[in-house]
C-alpha cells in the first residue's frame, strides 16, 4: 500500500493508495478507523456500486444517496443531509464517509465541516479527478445560483482512502474529466503526469500518486490558499464560467480541460509567454481528449460570469497564468477585450 502524509493545520492525515482498498475496508473497518458510527454519504449512481454492499460490511453504518451531478452541490441537499444525519442518530463521535466523485466529497464534506459544528471526516473518492485533486487539501461547499462555490468551508478529512479500482466502472468521459486536473498538475510541478504512457487506466495508481504529491506539496505550504495554493486554480477562471453559463451542461473536468487551453492561450496573448507553449498544451489536450473550442457559447456572457469567481478582488479580474511550464504566476487586471479576443479565437 501506497501511503502519502499531508502535514495541515488541525494536524496531519494520511492518503492511502491501493488496489483492493475498498475490499480490506470492508473486512477490516477498525484498520481504518470505520468501526463507528458512520454516515456513508454517496449518490444516486455510486451508492448502487459501492455503497449499499459498504454499509452492509460495516458495523454500524448507514446510506443516504444525493442525485448525482453538480446541478445538485446546493444548499438544499445540504438541508437534506443535514435531516438524514438527525434521522440516524449522528452525534459528535459519528463520522461522514464521502464515497463519490468530486460533487460528493464537496457536499458531505461541508456537511460534515458543519453539522454540531463539526464531526469527523473520510474521503473516498471514486472518480479519477477526486482522487487527483478534489479530495485532498481541505476544500468543502456548495454551489449557488450565481456562482460555483461561493458557499464553503476548509475541513480537513481524517484520511483519505484511494482505490484504483473503482475507476473499472467510471465512464471514459469521466477519466478524461480527471485528466484535466492531472495534466494541470503536470503544467504546474510534474513533467511526468504529461508521459501519455502514464495515462492509462492500467497505471492509475502511478498517476494518482505523482499528481496527489503535486498537490499536497502545494496545500502544505499554503493550506487556506493566502499565496501559492491558488496556483491550482490554472484554467479554472475559465472553467467556472463555462461551467455556470451552461448551466453545467459542461462536466467540471471538460471545463477545466479547455480553461488551461484559454490559459495558455492568454498567457501568450499578453506576452508571458511564447506560442511554442500554447501548442504544447494544445497537443496534450488533444491527446487526452478534452475540448479546446467553445462553439455556440457566447464569450461575452462568460466573461460576465467570471465577474462571481472567488479570485477576483473588489472586481479587479485576477487569472493563473503560465509563463513557462512549472511558471505559473497571478495576473491581475487582464484588460476584458484580451479575455473576450481569447475566447474568440477558440470558437
Amino acid at each position: 500500500m501506497a501511503s502519502l502524509t499531508v502535514n495541515a493545520p488541525q494536524g496531519t492525515y494520511d492518503i492511502l493508495i491501493q488496489r483492493g482498498l475498498l475490499e480490506a475496508v470492508k473486512a477490516d473497518p477498525a484498520a481504518y478507523g470505520l468501526d463507528g458510527h458512520v454516515v456513508i454519504i454517496s449518490n444516486t449512481t455510486v451508492g448502487p456500486l459501492y455503497g449499499e454492499a459498504l454499509a452492509q460490511a460495516l458495523p454500524n453504518a448507514d446510506l443516504v444517496n444525493m442525485l448525482d451531478g453538480e446541478a445538485y452541490k446546493s444548499l438544499e441537499t445540504i438541508a437534506l443531509f443535514y435531516d438524514a444525519l438527525v434521522a440516524a442518530g449522528a452525534d459528535r463521535h459519528s463520522t461522514v464517509l464521502a464515497l463519490g466523485g468530486g460533487v460528493v466529497g464537496d457536499a458531505a464534506g461541508f456537511a460534515a465541516a458543519t453539522y454540531m459544528r463539526g464531526i469527523a471526516l473520510v474521503q473516498m473518492p471514486t472518480s479519477l479527478l477526486a482522487m487527483v485533486d478534489s479530495s485532498v487539501g481541505g476544500k468543502v461547499g456548495v454551489d449557488l445560483p450565481q456562482g460555483k462555490n461561493l458557499v464553503g468551508a476548509f475541513k480537513q478529512p481524517d484520511r483519505v482512502l484511494i482505490d484504483p479500482d473503482v475507476l473499472h466502472t467510471l465512464p471514459p468521459e469521466q477519466w478524461r474529466c480527471g485528466m484535466a486536473e492531472a495534466v494541470k498538475h503536470g503544467f504546474l510541478a510534474d513533467a511526468d503526469l504529461l508521459n501519455p504512457d502514464l495515462h492509462t487506466p492500467e497505471r492509475a495508481q502511478d498517476l494518482v500518486m505523482r499528481a496527489v504529491q503535486v498537490k499536497i506539496n502545494v496545500v502544505e505550504e499554503d493550506p487556506y490558499e493566502y499565496g501559492i495554493r491558488a496556483y491550482l486554480n490554472l484554467g479554472h477562471t475559465f472553467a467556472h464560467a463555462i461551467e455556470q453559463v451552461t448551466e453545467y451542461g459542461w462536466l467540471h473536468g471538460e471545463a477545466v480541460g479547455f480553461g488551461l487551453l484559454a490559459a495558455a492561450k492568454l498567457s501568450e496573448r499578453l506576452g508571458l509567454c511564447d506560442v511554442a507553449l500554447f501548442e504544447q498544451v494544445d497537443t496534450i489536450l488533444a491527446e487526452v481528449g478534452l475540448p479546446r473550442q467553445i462553439t455556440g457559447l457566447d464569450p461575452a456572457a462568460i466573461y460576465e460570469a467570471m465577474k462571481t469567481d472567488k479570485k477576483w478582488k473588489n472586481g479587479r479580474s485576477r487569472f493563473v497564468l503560465l509563463r513557462g511550464m512549472h511558471q505559473p504566476e497571478i495576473v491581475h487586471d487582464v484588460p476584458r477585450e484580451d479575455v473576450i479576443a481569447v475566447l474568440e479565437s477558440l470558437m
